[in-house]
């Protein structure tokens, strides 16, 4: 098999959670360019209608707009049956919606930090776990989970402690569900994307943010944010053949800010 028959998703279906803004959106379009079918969801459905309706016309692949709130058991079980419905399988899934919560630690609220364990965690175990039910079917599957760089090393330029916390937990689920499915020929990896502007990062690496906009900068090697095309690449990589020998890995999307530490 040649290397582009290796990154080719041509006749595969793609879920990508919070698919319709932000780094989901782009890789949404990374696995519609790469040729998978693709489904948008999230707790908005005229912006995944919205964004599913552009993938379409961009790149001539089958959509499907679904509202999911992954923090609600209900609602994946019936995006999962919705998309096995539309499609008849589903061979990736993209698990990205997240929230962020700002603050010290002990200012945080029980409820928020709740919140962002929910749809941050849980909503990727939720997500996971009934989509393998899928790949279990066709014998073959790839899951990426979404963590962070700050799942790794904290900043004490931003406090998010139940960012911070969701995020280095859905690294150790990862490299658990990826030991107990590989034997299903299911891969599970994930890509810790550094700091790229999006609606949830946008107050924080803003200049006027505290004053410590310009510092964040300072702190990236490659000397600028993610840009729009900077994670399709990994993106592609562990929805493909080319990464069938790798599980329970992360791919470290962050211009170098990690190797600094």
């Amino acid at each position: 098999m040649n290397v582009k028959e290796l990154f080719d998703l041509s006749g595969r279906t793609a879920v990508v959670t919070g698919g319709y803004t932000g780094i989901g959106r782009q890789m949404a379009f990374a696995l519609a360019e790469a040729g998978a079918d693709v489904v948008v969801c999230a707790r908005n459905l005229d912006g995944c209608a919205a964004a599913a309706e552009e993938i379409s016309k961009s790149t001539g692949v089958k959509t499907l707009p679904l509202k999911c709130d992954v923090s609600i058991e209900s609602d994946v079980i019936k995006m999962v049956a919705d998309t096995a419905a539309r499609f008849g399988k589903l061979d990736i899934l993209v698990n990205n919606a997240g929230i962020a919560m700002g603050g010290l630690p002990e200012d945080t609220a029980l409820e928020d930090w709740e919140k962002v364990l929910r749809i941050n965690l849980t909503g990727t175990f939720l997500c996971s776990r009934e989509a393998v039910k899928e790949m279990k079917k066709t014998g073959r599957g790839k899951i990426i989970n979404i963590s962070s760089v700050m799942g790794y090393q904290t900043t004490s330029l931003v406090s998010a402690p139940a960012y911070v916390a969701s995020k280095g937990a859905v690294v150790t689920l990862t490299k658990d569900l990826a030991v107990r499915w590989i034997k299903h020929n299911i891969n599970v990896n994930a890509i810790a994307p550094g700091w790229f502007p999006t609606n949830m990062t946008e107050p924080v690496i803003s200049p006027e943010f505290m004053g410590k906009g310009d510092e964040l900068l300072e702190s990236i090697p490659a000397g600028r944010f993610g840009g729009e095309d900077d994670l399709k690449g990994a993106t592609v990589l562990l929805a493909s053949r080319a990464s069938d020998y790798i599980t329970g890995e992360v791919i470290v999307v962050d211009g170098g800010t990690l190797s600094r530490y």
